[in-house]
């Protein structure tokens, strides 16, 4: 079972959750980028390895958008926070 930690709800299970994307992904201006450099946001992406930062939504509860460092490796969820917090790492202080 994959526990996400909702900063308003607490640990859910994965399934109330919907995964959002990367969040390391900054969205281009459409109206100013070229076309070449909006296909590239809309479907290139890498593929790490290991611990990557990435959006979900806690659909099935609050509905709030978090940020979560998850091991593509081990699914293991090592932190979350809202999307303009800073991370707070299980282990770690914020």
């Amino acid at each position: 079972m994959l526990l996400i930690i909702c900063p308003y709800c607490g640990p859910r299970d994965q399934v109330e959750f919907s995964y959002g994307g990367d969040a390391t992904v900054t969205r281009p201006d459409p109206t100013i980028v070229s076309d070449e450099d909006w296909a590239t946001y809309m479907y290139l992406r890498d593929n790490p390895k290991g611990p990557h930062l990435e959006f979900w939504q806690h659909h099935a509860g609050c509905r709030a958008w978090i940020k979560g460092l998850r091991d593509t490796l081990t699914h293991e969820i090592t932190g979350t926070a809202l999307p303009g917090a800073p991370l707070a790492v299980a282990g770690k202080a914020p």
